[in-house]
């Protein structure tokens, strides 16, 4: 009796810190294959190359049915807690001209680094994007809805939740019906896996990945001596003093560049603020400065920092 009283307790105690968890803030975008299959990309060169990418805005100008899909999986999301970014808003507020002028500007010589949702995301700094593909099958008077619904740390891009299925034959021909009857009964099963990988992260702090290296112009490199250390040195000593746990990964290291992932920062800083990825590697820029070494920091996407040392 005593055991299970205890057990009881435990449960409570888990279940109040549950409630009171800050929950990641989502947002919802049509799959690249579905964007490709509707015919909505766009394809720009890059040096002699193609490179086709989803064309977002157009999908959404175009596809009523876009927004009827993007709208029925956030409100069960926002039903469940989580805070919604909405894309369309997102969209509205930043031209995808953004996007091709990078595309433009990289026929000099420069590397399209990001794809029109990486410009988006890191405007609207969602934690999580739901990538959402679905189709719907038409049988005689009958309708079903075969979806695929990937949960996607915005950070690393990995997968940490996902769903696919397809509906019970409906008479109801309705995108929203059919997906939510599709979609609702694994969407316990995918809030699990969300908060269980957002409560690693506020345990564990956030994944993310670093890049360090040297302009050709730069007076010293990663194994010019500073204060009896190999510069390579101190950066592997700050690492380790700001990472949580100490946990990264050193990936390469040579004289003229330091490759680490699986990089656990912080959620939050000093005075409880929160952190992300560039807040974090400028505490680098700052720390190579009091050794007298200038640096450029660049981001691409929210989880991956470069950092060129040398000169900015």
């Amino acid at each position: 009796m005593k055991k299970t009283i205890l057990t009881c307790m435990a449960l409570l105690v888990s279940a109040v810190a549950f409630s009171q968890a800050k929950k990641p803030t989502i947002m919802v975008v049509p799959s690249v294959t579905w964007c490709n299959e509707m015919g909505y990309t766009k394809t720009f060169d890059t040096n002699g190359s193609s490179k086709k990418v989803a064309d977002y805005e157009r999908a959404f100008l175009e596809n009523g049915d876009l927004k009827v899909a993007i709208t029925t999986i956030g409100s069960m999301m926002t039903d469940l807690g989580f805070p919604l970014k909405d894309m369309e808003q997102n969209l509205n507020a930043l031209s995808l001209s953004r996007a091709e002028t990078v595309a433009r500007s990289s026929k000099s010589g420069a590397e399209v680094d990001q794809t029109p949702l990486d410009i988006i995301n890191a405007r609207a700094k969602s934690d999580i994007i739901f990538d959402l593909y679905w189709k719907v099958n038409s049988r005689g008077p009958r309708s079903t809805l075969t979806y695929n619904l990937r949960a996607l740390d915005a950070y690393t891009n990995k997968q940490i939740a996902a769903a696919n299925g397809t509906s019970e034959p409906s008479i109801s021909s309705e995108l929203a019906v059919l997906l939510q009857e599709a979609v609702n009964a694994s969407m316990g099963k995918i809030e699990e896996q969300l908060m269980k990988h957002f409560d690693d992260m506020g345990q564990n702090g956030r994944e993310v990945a670093l890049v360090i290296q040297k302009w050709d112009s730069s007076p010293y490199d990663l194994e010019s001596e500073f204060d009896g250390k190999e510069l390579s040195e101190l950066i592997e000593d700050w690492m380790s003093d700001n990472t949580v746990n100490h946990v990264y990964s050193t990936l390469d290291a040579t004289e003229t560049t330091m490759e680490f992932e699986q990089v656990r920062i912080p959620l939050y800083g000093a005075n409880n603020r929160p952190t992300d990825t560039r807040q974090w590697a400028r505490g680098l820029v700052n720390f190579l400065k009091t050794k007298g070494v200038d640096s450029k920091l660049n981001m691409r996407g929210l989880g991956h920092a470069t950092i060129t040392i040398g000169e900015k």
